[in-house]
């Protein structure tokens, strides 16, 4: 069986927040990175106020868990998106997605409607390819 190693970002405040929860913020098996869905959150747990502030918190939240197992963005293989009301939500996300993703080849991608997402509007999910050193 291949290992598991847990990945936590480096703020702590967060991993009380991931205990509480029972999950890892992501796992490295092998050179594959799997991230557990990032939501807009702050430091304490709320959300953002706004629907562009989520998903930029969102980013920089799954930012942080991708350096903390040595990724960026250019290592993210397949992308899924949760989100609470996608017709209104997509053009907001298309924008901020472009700063994460400027140029081809872009990452798999898929985009899921749902009705809940614990007080959240979004939510990412993705796999990385870890580089190797």
């Amino acid at each position: 069986m291949t290992n598991r190693d847990a990945i936590y970002p480096a703020a702590a405040a967060r991993h009380a927040l991931y205990d509480l929860h029972g999950y890892s913020p992501a796992v490295r098996s092998g050179d594959l990175l799997f991230v557990s869905g990032q939501v807009g959150s702050r430091e304490d747990g709320s959300p953002e106020e706004t629907y562009p502030k989520q998903v930029e918190r969102a980013f920089k939240n799954l930012e942080a868990v991708l350096h903390a197992a040595g990724c960026n963005f250019d290592d993210i293989i397949d992308v899924t998106t949760f989100h609470t009301d996608p017709d209104a939500q997509l053009p907001d996300l298309m924008s901020i997605k472009e700063n994460y993703f400027p140029a081809r080849p872009f990452p798999a991608w898929t985009a899921v409607g749902v009705t809940w997402l614990a007080g959240f509007d979004l939510e990412i999910k993705v796999v990385a390819r870890v580089p190797t050193q």
